[in-house]
């Protein structure tokens, strides 16, 4: 197999903050594979958690680095090619780009869209949420009337987790809820809270019709998420403190939920792994993105009608996604009915 390897830039409409930073452009990476006629895409993008940081530079070396060595495989040969990803240490970006390419050309091969070749009901999927950055009370009602004019959405992410401290967090979240009092919020505070200051936040959201919490402790203090749970009167969800399957045996006893991303787990293989451990251990399931375009979450869309919560919406914040896919239908992101992936390019 041949494979093909460049990168895209994309700008958001409207820069994203979270409580670690904010980001308002990426350089994601493009992987084509090709074999017997019938080309693969996949993407990866760039993301840091704490310490772990996978660059556009590093995914992109890493991936030019395994090529030549990958062309002797068939794209059949999905374990091996993973095993291998794994052995030659790829970044988890890495590995989902070339993992994703894989399944499009799986589905391309046999002429059905990845969700009918898995058996799934695109009728289960649910809303989108979409993502209401941290700023002023005053700003983020305008972003929140922005996404309803867009999408009419009904189901917000509010990014919580403010450096000037949860009072300038209970003032924004109490502007969105006033703007949108009937739509389903959930929170993320991408780790920017303390316990105590987490208690308080479980309590005083909850109050406000709050669905679940996401994140609110750093990664690498897992052991407060126990008493967390004990104490919050809502869901306690992870996402940078799991990247894959291994990490659920371990958090199954302080959370409630878990968020499953493409550039965490290294792929759909992956993802359908966590999602079953996930399940076995009495856990929801969410799927999220990072600075994706419609590709990468049109991959995932495929695995949606196994999710309880859905949050792909970082490629409508794009003004320049290069790339067409799954599509919004009543708040929901449905794949279509084309091979693989489903997805064109402008």
């Amino acid at each position: 197999m041949q494979i093909r390897i460049q990168t895209f830039t994309v700008n958001k409409r409207f820069p994203l903050t979270i409580s670690r930073g904010t980001t308002a452009q990426t350089t994601n990476v493009w992987v084509e594979i090709e074999s017997d006629g019938i080309v693969g895409w996949g993407e990866a993008s760039p993301f840091a958690i704490g310490e772990q940081r996978q660059t556009t530079e590093s995914i992109l070396a890493a991936l030019q680095s395994v090529a030549p060595a990958l062309e002797k495989f068939s794209p059949f040969d999905r374990q091996e090619i993973e095993q291998f990803s794994i052995a030659s240490q790829l970044p988890s970006a890495a590995r989902a780009a070339l993992d994703v390419a894989l399944h499009d050309w799986l589905g391309k091969k046999a002429g059905l869209p990845l969700w009918k070749m898995w058996g799934l009901n695109r009728d289960r999927i649910v809303p989108t949420s979409v993502t209401v950055g941290i700023n002023t009370p005053e700003a983020a009602v305008g972003r929140v009337r922005d996404w309803v004019n867009y999408i009419d959405a009904k189901v917000l992410k509010v990014k919580l987790g403010n450096p000037e401290g949860i009072e300038s967090d209970r003032a924004m979240f109490a502007a969105v809820r006033q703007a949108a009092p009937s739509a389903k919020i959930s929170v993320d505070a991408n780790g920017g809270w303390s316990l105590s200051d987490a208690v308080k936040m479980c309590e005083w959201l909850a109050e406000h019709g709050v669905v679940y919490v996401e994140q609110p402790l750093p990664p690498g203090q897992e052991e407060s998420l126990l008493p967390l749970k004990q104490k919050s009167p809502l869901p306690i969800f992870v996402d940078e403190s799991c990247f894959t399957s291994r990490d659920i045996p371990k958090l199954a006893d302080r959370v409630d939920g878990i968020n499953i991303k493409l550039m965490k787990s290294g792929g759909l293989s992956e993802a359908i792994r966590t999602i079953h451990t996930a399940r076995s251990h009495h856990l929801q399931v969410m799927f999220g993105c990072y600075s994706d375009s419609s590709l990468a979450n049109t991959a995932l869309s495929h695995l949606s009608p196994l999710a309880d919560y859905l949050d792909l919406d970082s490629h409508l914040n794009l003004i320049d996604d290069p790339f067409t896919g799954a599509i919004i239908e009543n708040g929901c992101l449905r794949p279509n009915d084309l091979p693989g992936l489903g997805i064109n390019r402008f």
